[in-house]
């Protein structure tokens, strides 16, 4: 068994325990294993140990793993990273889901730019749990708007939220951010009954966020270990 494997498996038995702790089924939570900078062979080894979904957060190094994984795989990718106008028709020709839209001109493109042979492409709103202007993300009530626009658009569907809260070794500031932003999508689902997403927790506070109500789980490190630098 690889390194990579182990810590898959170490992983999974984490989440299925903390699904229990919170009260949900077995399966409730998706892992995305987080594969930016590394090596398409890291890759291999973490879909042979059964993992399926892989976050990229850079459209060209995605797109050459994409290549030479073609057909090996039945693999699912996730657009994590920050994005770019001149990005976004690349990013609806080649991505499953992306989770990083944070305002109208961005899920207007993927709309428009989302090939007819391939499914809607699955958005998440990126909030900015603190409304600082340095940090990506929605408001609050720029989400809502967004959220509405999102589910009137053709060729995308409407998933869910995501957040990077601010890391922080204050536990209950921690918990906290993940409160605010599951009471959001609460608030946010009950308007749209296509959202089922909550996209939080990394490799440091991915615990706290299932407990809050991630149902997705954002994890690289704690997978493959230091991205080569």
């Amino acid at each position: 068994m690889t390194e990579v494997t182990d810590n898959i498996h170490t992983t999974q038995e984490q989440i299925a325990e903390l699904e229990q702790q919170s009260g949900r089924p077995r399966g409730s939570v998706t892992l995305i294993a987080v594969s930016k900078r590394q090596p398409v062979s890291k890759i291999r080894e973490a879909a042979s140990a059964g993992m399926r979904d892989f976050g990229e957060n850079y459209l060209q190094e995605a797109v050459e793993k994409q290549q030479q994984l073609e057909g090996l795989y039945d693999l699912i990718w996730h657009f994590i990273g920050p994005i770019q106008s001149n990005k976004t028709r690349g990013i609806s020709e080649n991505f499953d889901w992306v989770h990083s839209v944070d305002r109208s001109k961005i899920v207007r493109r993927l709309s428009e730019q989302r090939p007819l042979h391939l499914k809607p492409l699955n958005v998440c709103i990126q909030i900015n749990l603190s409304e600082e202007e340095t940090k990506s993300g929605a408001t609050s009530t720029q989400a809502a708007e967004l959220c509405a626009l999102t589910d009137s658009l053709e060729n995308i569907r409407l998933r869910g939220l995501m957040a990077i809260p601010a890391p922080t070794d204050n536990r209950e500031a921690q918990r906290d951010n993940f409160i605010a932003l599951s009471r959001l999508f609460d608030t946010l689902k009950s308007k749209h009954p296509s959202m089922d997403t909550l996209s939080m927790g990394m490799s440091n506070d991915y615990g706290p966020a299932i407990l809050q109500g991630s149902t997705m789980i954002r994890l690289g490190t704690a997978l493959f270990g230091p991205r080569p630098s």
